[in-house]
């Protein structure tokens, strides 16, 4: 039987740039309200915009956990950006 892994905690900060502040707002409106209404059993992630950044903060309980926050993430800002690119 595998042990139960070492890892208390996975933590991370990212960091994704845009062209323009512009383009990050609407990105971030767009999805702010997936990250507050996502489900946190196992791990939490906060959304924030400084500028043409959107920083991500994601605090998980372990690896798989993170995996997925970390997906989701990604999955909105590509949709997110994909509808924009549609709409201009």
């Amino acid at each position: 039987m595998i042990d139960e892994s070492p890892l208390e905690r996975v933590k991370s900060n990212i960091a994704v740039e845009f062209e323009s502040s512009s383009q990050a707002k609407i990105v971030y409106d767009a999805i702010i309200l997936e990250f507050e209404t996502a489900p946190d059993f196992r791990s939490s992630m906060t959304l924030k915009r400084d500028g043409s950044n959107i920083l991500i903060d994601i605090d998980a309980q372990d690896a798989t956990s993170f995996r997925a926050s970390v997906n989701s993430a990604i999955k909105w800002i590509k949709l997110a950006l994909e509808i924009n690119n549609l709409t201009n």
